[in-house]
């Protein structure tokens, strides 16, 4: 099953393939429920769906990890379905999914980060100014491959 994890920079310290990362957390997928609060939209529409939500869960992990590069992260793995548990509480995001164990970083497909200019608007969202907030929503992440990951600018 295609996951979108969020996560900080700092996270990203697996090295070879078989290391574990992103330990269970709440992530994003084309769930049914999702389905059904986008039925006019495709595949493509719903994985992106997902993704965005990821991308917002990544800004509050930020929030609590002042440590990190001010950057949002999304982690794409494909796990088996035995690693993913039923989702949050009700009234979370339909997208939403528990990874119930450690995906490892031969699970993951791709990052999506964002690029250091828009850390300052980050930092300036998580202390709450909402402009910064809408421009950080509309900034896009940019791809990287996995064997990419050490290469990320922060």
């Amino acid at each position: 099953m295609r996951l979108y994890l969020p996560a900080t920079l700092d996270e990203l310290t697996a090295t070879t393939e078989g290391d574990a990362l992103l330990a269970g957390r709440t992530a994003h997928a084309v769930t049914q429920a999702l389905r059904a609060a986008l039925p006019d939209e495709d595949e493509e529409g719903w994985e992106f769906a997902a993704h965005l939500a990821a991308a917002d869960d990544s800004l509050d992990l930020l929030r609590s990890r002042p440590e990190a590069p001010a950057l949002r992260l999304v982690v794409t793995v494909d796990v088996p379905d035995d690693a993913v548990g039923v989702g949050p509480q009700p009234g979370a995001t339909p997208s939403a999914v528990l990874l119930t164990r450690a995906a490892t970083l031969a699970e993951v497909a791709c990052v999506h980060v964002d690029e250091p200019a828009v850390a300052g608007d980050v930092r300036a969202a998580l202390s709450g100014d909402v402009a910064a907030d809408e421009r950080v929503a509309e900034a896009d992440l940019l791809w990287y491959d996995v064997s990419e990951i050490g290469d990320i600018p922060t």
